[in-house]
C-alpha cells in the first residue's frame, strides 16, 4: 500500500504543469529550479508582458499575455509576487475557472488562507517557501537544491507537492499555517538580522578608529570562519568568546564602553550565548555570569 501511494504522488508530479504569476527573482529561479529537474513549466503571466517574455525564454517556456490563457495549460499555479499582492491578485484568480487546480505562493510570512473561500471553489492552497535568500535572478536557483522548502496548506495534495520537490534533492519541511509568521521570524534572525549584528560591530570599531572598508575587511574572516564552522559542526562546537570562558572581567570591561543600546543587545544575547555555553560544558559552572547578566539587565530595565 506503501508503494502504491508513493507511486501515485510521483505520478502526479510527472503529470503537474506549472504556471508562473509574477515574473521576478523568485519567478525566474524557482521556474529554472523545476524545469532542471524534468517538472513542467507552462509560462509565465506578468503585469509587464516583456518580464513574462524574459522569464519563459530563460526557462524554455512559455510567455502568456492572458492570466486566463496561463490557467487552462496549467494544474498549478504559483503566485511569484510581493507579499502585498497576493490577496488582490487570488480576488482576481478566483473569478476564474480554478475548479482542482492547485493554487501556491511563496511567502514567508503568509499562509495559504490567504487564499480564503478556495475549497469552496474546488481549488487548493498552498504556501512553498525556499528558506534561502533569493538575490538573483539568473543565478540563485543554482543554490536551490541546498535549500529546505516549507510547505503547508490543503491536505488533498499536500503529499504530491511535498513529493515534487523532494524529487528535485531538495528537503521539505511540511509545517502548520498558524507557525508561519514564527517560521520567517526565525528566517529574519538568521538572515536579515545577521546584517544588523555586522552593523553594531562595524560602528564599534569605527569609534576605534578604523574605516568602514577597513572595519568590514577586518570582520569578514571573523564572521565567515565563525559561520563555517556552525555549519560544518553545532552551535555548540562554533562557541568561543568571554561567556563560554565565563570570563567575568572581559565582560564588565566591554559594557563599559557600550552605549545603552549596544549594552541591552550585548545581555539579551550572551543570556543566548550562556545557554549553549551550558549544553558545551555541562560541568562548568556559569552561576557568577548568569548573576552578573541579570542584574546589569534589571538595573538598566529600571
Amino acid at each position: 500500500m506503501e508503494w502504491d501511494r508513493v507511486r501515485h504522488s510521483l505520478l502526479e508530479v510527472i503529470h503537474m504543469k506549472i504556471g508562473f504569476i509574477g515574473a521576478g527573482k523568485v519567478g525566474f529561479s524557482l521556474g529554472k529550479y523545476l524545469s532542471l529537474y524534468g517538472i513542467p513549466v507552462a509560462g509565465y503571466y506578468s503585469r509587464n508582458y516583456e518580464s513574462a517574455k524574459s522569464a519563459a525564454a530563460f526557462t524554455h517556456s512559455s510567455a502568456f499575455s492572458d492570466l486566463k490563457a496561463l490557467l487552462n495549460v496549467s494544474d498549478t499555479l504559483f503566485l511569484t509576487v510581493p507579499d502585498g499582492e497576493i490577496e488582490s491578485l487570488w480576488d482576481d484568480i478566483k473569478e476564474l475557472p480554478i475548479n482542482n487546480k492547485k493554487i501556491c505562493h511563496c511567502s514567508g510570512c503568509l499562509s495559504s488562507s490567504v487564499f480564503h473561500g478556495i475549497e469552496a471553489l474546488g481549488a487548493f492552497g498552498y504556501s512553498v517557501h525556499p528558506l534561502y535568500a533569493i538575490s538573483s535572478q539568473t543565478e540563485s536557483y543554482k543554490e536551490l537544491q541546498r535549500a529546505i522548502f516549507t510547505l503547508e496548506g490543503s491536505f488533498f495534495y499536500l503529499s504530491e507537492m511535498k513529493t515534487m520537490f523532494e524529487s528535485t534533492g531538495s528537503s521539505v519541511q511540511i509545517i502548520s499555517g498558524e507557525k508561519k509568521a514564527l517560521y520567517h521570524a526565525a528566517a529574519v534572525c538568521a538572515s536579515n538580522q545577521m546584517l544588523a549584528l555586522a552593523k553594531v560591530s562595524q560602528n564599534l570599531l569605527l569609534r576605534c578608529g578604523f574605516s568602514d572598508d577597513l572595519a568590514q575587511q577586518a570582520l569578514r574572516p571573523l564572521m565567515l570562519g565563525n559561520m563555517e564552522k556552525l555549519c560544518t559542526t553545532s552551535l555548540e562546537d562554533a562557541l568561543t568568546g568571554p561567556i563560554e570562558r565565563g570570563d567575568i572581567q572581559t565582560v564588565l570591561h566591554h559594557l563599559d564602553f557600550l552605549e545603552e543600546e549596544e549594552t541591552m543587545l550585548y545581555l539579551i544575547l550572551s543570556k543566548q550565548l550562556l545557554k549553549i555555553a551550558r549544553k558545551k560544558n555541562p560541568n562548568r559552572s556559569y552561576k557568577k555570569i548568569e548573576l552578573l547578566l541579570l542584574e546589569e539587565m534589571k538595573g538598566r530595565a529600571q
